[in-house]
């Protein structure tokens, strides 16, 4: 009887322990969002006008990047460039559109043959860049954030 009594007691005291409201700080709250939060994704990209009525993620993404290479190539076939030989490239464009929706050109990454037949691509691609329509930045919870993109684009010249 007596080890009933006293297992009783100490269930009945653990127990109360079960039953104890944990407090919850807001800041605790804050710093466990943060652990679980992906930096590396937003919930709206960049967009340019022509992309304003798209609301499904993916597509909104392909209309920002095709509305880009479309205004990069339309800009480059508008300056009759003239090669020697052949030029078949694939530019590497490292970009970065910050907050308030400037687009920044980071580094242009062109083969040298591509350089050789075209000395100025990499201030013909600059310029074309200077030729984009406004953009709206990237949003991620509501805020507008800064985001950062590498396009290839293709450089058929025959």
């Amino acid at each position: 009887m007596n080890r009933i009594v006293f297992l009783f007691i100490i269930i009945l005291f653990t127990s109360c322990n079960y039953f104890e409201k944990k407090k919850l700080n807001s800041e605790d709250l804050l710093q466990e969002d943060l652990k679980t939060f992906n930096w590396n994704d937003v919930d709206l990209y960049p967009r340019f006008s022509i992309c304003d009525g798209i609301i499904d993620k993916l597509e909104s993404k392909e209309c920002f990047q095709n509305t880009l290479l479309l205004s990069v190539n339309s800009y480059l076939e508008s300056q009759n460039i003239i090669v020697s030989n052949d030029v078949n490239d694939t530019i590497r464009l490292k970009i970065t559109i910050d907050n308030k929706g400037n687009l920044v050109v980071n580094s242009i990454t062109i083969k040298p043959e591509t350089v050789a037949e075209i000395p100025e691509i990499d201030s013909l691609m600059r310029q074309s860049i200077k030729e984009l329509p406004n953009l709206q930045p990237a949003t991620k919870r509501g805020q507008e954030v800064t985001t950062s993109f590498e396009l290839p684009i293709v450089v058929r010249i025959h």
